[in-house]
């Protein structure tokens, strides 16, 4: 950086360059992805085109979502995730139309999550992983509709009972908080109900940290592979005349003494 600089400007997004990035998605609906593209702050010029239904403005460098983000009054898919946030719009509330919310991998505080989140009575998805969250806001207790949260890797030491007792949650994700006991943790996700869902996303979409601890996941899983194909070892008991369950090339000699007069 140059002496007395403020450092490198991100990408000017301009209406015609925004316009070029509205896509359609497999079931109709118009799309926005404004993703990885080094946008440092919120571009205005995307507010003339809030009849869009889905808006990514993921793994950029925003810091601040402004309160004009109301305006996307049709919107049901918000893709905020790996930016620099420390806290949501107060006018996030008026957008009920929202479905899905995403704004994982930033720097939210409990402090920066608006209490008008409690207005968004559709919103089935929510994640807030990867922030620094210590406690969990009391507002998602008002979400009747939502199916799956993530609370992953943040500062929690407790999860409120209000979170367990949503009508239609199926899928919590709290791993790797500093809960005080890991079992009552254990025993509070085991109450809910698990979807076995699987997402498949590319490498290069990943960013660095989500990147990171899916190539730690990846070594530790080859790593339980490899020691579960290692050499069983030999039978204790040579000469025990019933087959044993790890020795299976003894079990065609057992066959042959088990039938001999």
């Amino acid at each position: 950086m140059a002496k007395g600089g403020k450092g490198p400007k991100g990408k000017k997004i301009t209406l015609n360059v925004a316009k070029n990035c509205i896509k359609i998605t497999f079931d109709g609906r118009k799309r926005l992805d404004l993703s990885k593209m080094g946008i440092t702050n919120f571009p205005k010029c995307i507010l003339r085109l809030t009849d869009v239904d889905e808006l990514d403005l993921s793994r950029n460098l925003i810091r601040k979502i402004p309160e004009s983000i109301s305006k996307f009054q049709n919107l049901r898919w918000l893709d905020l995730h790996s930016n620099y946030l420390d806290k949501l719009p107060e006018s996030i509330g008026q957008m009920t139309t929202l479905l899905y919310l995403n704004v994982s991998n930033n720097r939210l505080t409990t402090n920066g999550l608006p209490v008008e989140l409690n207005q968004l009575k559709n919103i089935r998805t929510v994640n807030l992983g990867l922030n620094h969250l210590d406690s969990v806001p009391t507002t998602l207790g008002a979400l009747k509709e939502l199916h799956e949260v993530g609370l992953h890797d943040n500062l929690l030491t407790s999860i409120p009972k209000s979170i367990s007792k949503l009508p239609k949650l199926k899928k919590l994700n709290t791993k790797r908080n500093p809960f005080p006991k890991a079992e009552e943790s254990d025993t509070f996700i085991d109450t809910i109900k698990r979807l076995d869902n699987l997402y498949l996303v590319e490498e290069k979409d990943l960013c660095s940290n989500c990147l990171r601890k899916c190539q730690q996941a990846r070594d530790k899983l080859n790593k339980i592979k490899t020691m579960a194909t290692m050499a069983p070892r030999k039978a204790i008991f040579s000469n025990l005349v019933s087959p044993n369950s790890m020795a299976k090339d003894s079990q065609e000699d057992w066959r042959i003494r088990s039938t001999s007069p």
